[in-house]
């Protein structure tokens, strides 16, 4: 099992992490507070996972929703606080927009995609998304694609 700094984290991990749903989440619960606990790391994660939380989380069925305020916290605390928060490197935009049409990749698609991205250019060993499906492409740069079941699991959390 790769060391916490050299994985890569999904929004769908952090969501669940940070916004307790229920005993679906104890895995996605675990990943995080062994990043708190671990405070020299620093796991990866996308800035655009932080958007995402944030959309997402002020979104959610009034009983998890926070508040515009509540999420600002808890990405300056959770995620900037104790993650190496990533983009694109600006040289290589050209190339991912390019790589999109030759993937024929469309739609919201687009998103996952440039969040592995991300992850492939970071150095990323592991990837853990709770939308495998989404990421099983990023394989085959050599990226291990694992569920926050099968991290927690692997990782003895």
């Amino acid at each position: 099992m790769a060391a916490l700094k050299d994985c890569f984290f999904d929004t769908s991990v952090l969501l669940g992490g940070i916004v307790d749903f229920g005993p679906g989440v104890a895995a996605n619960q675990k990943i995080m507070a062994a990043v708190a606990s671990d405070g020299k790391s620093r796991p990866m994660t996308a800035w655009h996972c932080c958007l995402e939380f944030f959309a997402v989380s002020t979104r959610l069925p009034m009983e998890f929703r926070l508040t515009p305020g509540q999420a600002a916290q808890l990405v300056e605390a959770e995620l900037l606080g104790r993650f190496r928060v990533l983009d694109l490197p600006v040289g290589q935009r050209q190339a991912f927009i390019g790589s999109l049409a030759d993937e024929n990749i469309a739609g919201g698609r687009l998103y996952d995609a440039h969040i592995a991205e991300v992850a492939r250019h970071a150095g990323a060993q592991i990837l853990v998304t709770d939308n495998l499906r989404h990421f099983g492409f990023i394989r085959r740069y050599g990226i291990e694609v694992l569920s926050a079941a099968d991290f927690a699991a692997a990782a003895n959390l």
